[in-house]
């Protein structure tokens, strides 16, 4: 799961130099373990901690297993999802050992950041082939190949799990009908098309009840499905730097050059004239979602697996009938990329104390079926029981808020050992994932960790600037949306982008060189 983020500089920074540069990247001193000493391992992840209990109860089934086969045990130390970056980065800058295993990602958690910072521990392949067996021999070496910096393994990676967070809006079939769209929804004017006439045809429904901090997304998709834009992982967390599909070789900013914005601009402008939003998006806080389950909007923004795994079921018992489908972005020029294999990854702090015990932990929860099952589907008969067909599904009487568990166990999951949800809509994803599978690109600088402590300032400054112009642009809040994005376009001259570009460059030049 990944929520928007920012950059963190100033008061941070320090810590970060003064608390992780200090220790070096060193190794613990405890890197053998004889196991013969009964340890708790802390597990951190992103997400609200829990207040129903569930998650200590499914835990104290787990501890019991990771006892007798380890002897050890996982508490969970919740990162809150209100500023979550700046408090995940403090909490592994502090290198207490008050942390163990830690969920972390290239692309949206600093994971090659904190890697070349000193905060997570080089993991030598005998460590992992003596303490994570299973893991090591899972991977292949050319996946662990792509979790070295400066040729140290500091990643274990989910790169066993098939999933497609690309975004797109997930839309009502039943009203595209109605609307006169036979086929659906299948680029930006169509979905035009069909938010004009649920304004006019449908009272008391918004068509889409933004809540104003989804930007990024849709401007991005706009880009990506009129150009081959490509994002590059890991330089800002806007995915304002790319290439295109037709040049690997050149970076560039969408956002900085070219015409689809200042287009995007204009039809994001024609969106709020039509009233697709509420008038005070930018400072909306609606639960869009909830309100889409109560036929009162008529989108969805999010990831592909939300739609097949969430929505479309939910509204297939909520509002029967509906027919969500997904436009996805990238639909309508092709163009959609394989994430990285390190989008989700788990790291050991490298002030861990039990560094050894943590890897075992960890091939654990990754690859025992027992252990895995208790990690991401809780116990069964509470969370979850079994149909007839192999799939999962909720008890008679669950809900999320009295039965649900949050373990939020994105860092090793693992398609051996996944069960399939009985209320999935999976002729949808077998669907979808043949189209996708015939013009997907995969994602060709994984193994990039970007340099940007020449750049810092620069970036700060284009975060400054994109906070300030960017949901204006998005949500058409803006009287000439031609004259905004020059305008936009000028600050971020300003703030420095053609420096960032020259240094982006001059580093994909040397990666190209050295393959």
């Amino acid at each position: 799961m990944k929520k928007s983020t920012k950059m963190i500089f100033g008061s941070l920074a320090l810590l970060a130099a003064a608390g992780l540069m200090s220790c070096g990247g060193k190794k613990s001193a405890k890197a053998e373990d004889d196991f013969s000493e009964h340890v708790v391992i802390t597990y951190m992840t992103t997400g609200d901690k829990p207040e129903n209990g569930a998650t200590e109860k499914m835990l104290q089934k787990l501890n019991a297993i990771l006892t007798e086969k380890v002897n050890a045990e996982l508490q969970i130390y919740y990162i809150p999802w209100t500023n979550y970056l700046t408090n995940y980065n403090l909490t592994l800058a502090q290198m207490d050992g008050s942390v163990d295993l830690v969920g972390t990602a290239s692309d949206w958690l600093d994971a090659w950041k904190n890697s070349k910072n000193g905060a997570f521990l080089a993991l030598s392949e005998d460590m992992l082939q003596k303490y994570a067996p299973k893991t090591w021999a899972s991977v292949s070496p050319q996946h662990w190949d792509m979790c070295r910096y400066n040729g140290e393994i500091f990643l274990m990676p989910e790169d066993n799990y098939a999933q497609w967070i690309n975004h797109g809006f997930m839309y009502r079939g039943d009203w595209a009908r109605e609307a006169g769209l036979a086929n659906g929804v299948h680029s930006w004017e169509d979905l035009t098309k069909y938010f004009s006439y649920v304004k006019g045809a449908k009272k008391n429904v918004i068509p889409w009840d933004s809540d104003g901090a989804v930007s990024t997304y849709h401007g991005e998709g706009y880009i990506q499905s009129k150009s081959d834009y490509v994002a590059l992982d890991g330089i800002n967390s806007y995915n304002m730097f790319g290439v295109r599909r037709g040049n690997l070789k050149k970076l560039y900013s969408p956002f900085y050059e070219g015409n689809e914005l200042v287009e995007y601009a204009k039809l994001m402008k024609k969106w709020d004239e039509i009233g697709v939003w509420k008038k005070d998006v930018l400072n909306n806080t609606s639960d869009n979602r909830s309100e889409m389950y109560l036929g009162q909007v008529a989108v969805d923004q999010h990831h592909t697996q939300t739609w097949y795994t969430q929505v479309r079921p939910e509204m297939d018992k909520k509002q029967p009938g509906s027919d969500v489908n997904f436009f996805w972005f990238g639909e309508e020029s092709g163009n959609v990329t394989t994430m990285t294999i390190t989008h989700g990854a788990m790291a050991i702090s490298a002030a861990s104390k039990h560094p050894a015990r943590a890897l075992a932990v960890y091939d654990l929860l990754r690859n025992d079926p027992e252990c895995y099952k208790l990690i991401n589907y809780g116990l069964e008969g509470e969370q979850y029981v079994m149909s007839g067909d192999g799939c999962w599904k909720r008890p008679d009487g669950y809900t999320d808020d009295k039965n649900g568990i949050v373990t939020n166990y994105w860092w090793g999951r693992n398609d051996d050992l996944e069960i399939r949800n009985e209320e999935g809509a999976w002729d949808k994803f077998n669907e979808i994932c043949a189209i996708y599978d015939k013009v997907k690109l995969d994602y060709p600088y994984g193994q990039i960790v970007w340099n940007v402590d020449s750049i810092n300032a620069e970036l700060s400054n284009i975060s400054d600037v994109w906070a300030n112009y960017m949901g204006r642009i998005c949500y058409g809040k803006n009287s000439d949306p031609e004259a905004y994005v020059a305008e936009f376009r000028a600050a971020l001259k300003q703030a420095g982008i053609e420096k960032v570009i020259a240094e982006l460059q001059k580093q994909l030049d040397e990666f190209n060189a050295q393959k």
